[in-house]
């Protein structure tokens, strides 16, 4: 037994470093002029440190200032970031600050994360879903300083995160319970919150930025860019899944496929008598193009990862659909919503960049780790999910008595890609990079057993109906299209899987290729969205083309 063991030496070292900051601050305020000199004083060499970086909001002005201490002071930094998308992330780990990175996402920045793994500037941790790198830091990622963002801030350190509130409470949590020291960013020092979003005793420092925190829109797309191809695919997706497997909950990933989707439930689905009956409740950010479905009285209730640059008025304005505080603002929540849409949901629909011809898929192609972000929490089927839906309980195949159902997994895109490249492709680049990058396993976004449905111009393939792999990929194989894959596919065998239900052409849904018009869109561009909310919408400068 050790009786001389101290158990309180996070806590003792934490006191230490809060003291040798006293100089530079009053109270927990932090002015700007004096960030690095504390940064340098409240972080050593070796710590893991999380900085906010979400797929929205950013913690700019701290993400900068940690870019301006002294690498001789402080090197060698485990960083951990949900998302990395700011050009200085990737700067600190030039500059020896950081070495080692554990992510979830690298869009913006997926070039040069692989440039800098294959240069040995960059150490990988691992690529996680949203969820799992949340877990790890309440077990085995613990922060010993975060680094965050929120909206506002009172003199004793209260948070008000506004509709932006995203990760901040998990990243704080996980820190502040455990000894760790949390600084945090805002946009403005007022003397009384809207609201308490983070309580000051989760909180040590605040510093007022020079700048708002970055935010981007990252959900919000044009209806002009619409194709009729896409509003093809969205009929398709209306009539053979949300009609065919009466799918209450959803969740939409980002994308003109899916914006399509929200803009013919007024108008298409109106027409098939579908109002009320499918696509009632949502786990997305505020989609501007789900703004007539709103309005039209579809949808009961929407929970947000994050907030939409230019929603903030209309959320307001629509507290039946959005989860909003007593100041009227609305509240999101990135951990809580994506364990909503793992569980709570009967479907996911997203994209993808590569398809295996067994339904596997990745975004994580050469040259290029981009991460995954949240779609593997959401695109696939939880064992751990017990209470039943009629669209789940839809996807049981078999009498057997121990069968269970299955979420809705849908791939939707179009057979050739960007640079006119089939997305459907017999091995998937992200085993390459797996190589390249010494990564343990493939970095697969979406397994091919947990896709239920995949949707392309040529048709619907029902996969969970697929007896084997073989007829997996004969179902694919039938809406690929032009592909090398596509081109596998015969009359006969074509003929056979849509009698047998794997495979739905339009014309077995009962859509008209001809009606799939631009006409059909409730509205036709962002001018028409802000007349749908009444004027409430305020779309960022570069969407307003009137």
């Amino acid at each position: 037994m050790m009786k001389n063991r101290s158990w309180t030496t996070k806590r003792d070292e934490k006191r230490k470093k809060l003291e040798s900051v006293q100089h530079l601050v009053k109270g927990k305020i932090i002015d700007t002029k004096n960030m690095k000199e504390a940064l340098e004083c409240l972080i050593s060499s070796g710590d893991r440190v999380v900085l906010e970086g979400d797929n929205q909001k950013q913690a700019s002005f701290l993400s900068e200032a940690l870019n301006s201490v002294d690498p001789k002071k402080i090197h060698d930094l485990h960083m951990i970031m949900s998302s990395i998308s700011r050009p200085d992330h990737l700067t600190l780990f030039e500059k020896g600050i950081g070495s080692k990175i554990d992510f979830s996402y690298a869009g913006p920045q997926s070039l040069r994360v692989a440039q800098m793994i294959e240069d040995g500037v960059l150490k990988m941790g691992e690529i996680h879903t949203y969820l799992e790198l949340y877990g790890r830091l309440f077990v085995d990622l613990i922060p010993k300083v975060a680094l965050v963002a929120a909206e506002k801030a009172d003199e004793k350190g209260n948070l008000y995160t506004g509709s932006n509130t995203e990760e901040t409470p998990t990243i704080i949590e996980a820190a502040a319970f455990k000894d760790g020291i949390v600084i945090v960013q805002v946009n403005e020092i007022v003397e009384e919150l809207p609201r308490v979003d983070i309580p000051s005793d989760w909180v040590d420092f605040v510093v007022q930025s020079p700048e708002p925190y970055q935010l981007e829109a990252l959900f919000t797309r044009d209806p002009s860019g619409i194709t009729e191809l896409q509003i093809l695919m969205g009929m398709m997706a209306i009539r053979g899944i949300y009609e065919k497997h009466n799918v209450q909950s959803l969740n939409h990933g980002i994308g003109f496929n899916t914006a399509a989707i929200e803009l013919l439930l007024p108008t298409y689905g109106e027409s098939l008598g579908l109002k009320g009956k499918i696509a009632k409740h949502w786990t997305l950010n505020p989609h501007p193009t789900l703004i007539p479905a709103i309005e039209s009285g579809w949808v009961e209730s929407i929970h947000s990862f994050g907030g939409e640059v230019g929603m903030e008025r209309y959320t307001a304005a629509r507290p039946d659909v959005f989860f909003t505080g007593k100041d009227g603002k609305m509240r999101s929540n990135r951990a809580l919503c994506q364990v909503a849409g793992q569980y709570a949901v009967d479907m996911f629909v997203g994209s993808t960049l590569q398809m295996d011809y067994y339904g596997n898929s990745s975004t994580v192609t050469s040259g290029r780790l981009s991460g995954f972000g949240g779609a593997p929490n959401m695109g696939h089927n939880p064992h751990g999910r017990r209470h039943s839906t009629p669209a789940w309980l839809d996807m049981i195949t078999t009498n057997s008595s121990m069968e269970r159902g299955k979420k809705l997994v849908v791939q939707m895109f179009e057979t050739y890609g960007q640079g006119n490249s089939p997305v459907f492709v017999e091995s998937l680049d992200a085993i390459k990079v797996r190589d390249e990058a010494d990564l343990a396993t493939t970095p697969v976004m979406i397994y091919g057993d947990d896709v239920t449905h995949v949707v392309t111009e040529e048709g619907v393939a029902y996969l969970y109906k697929a007896e084997g792999l073989e007829e997996r990929r004969q179902a694919l194989s039938a809406i690929a299209g032009v592909t090398k894959l596509g081109r596998e596919q015969s009359p006969k065998e074509m003929r056979k899987l849509r009698d047998k239900g794997l495979v739905a052409l339009p014309e077995d849904l009962k859509v008209k290729r001809t009606e799939a018009k631009r006409s059909l869109l409730a509205a036709k561009n962002v001018r028409e969205l802000v007349q749908w909310s009444d004027g409430l919408y305020d779309p960022p400068e570069k969407f307003k083309n009137w």
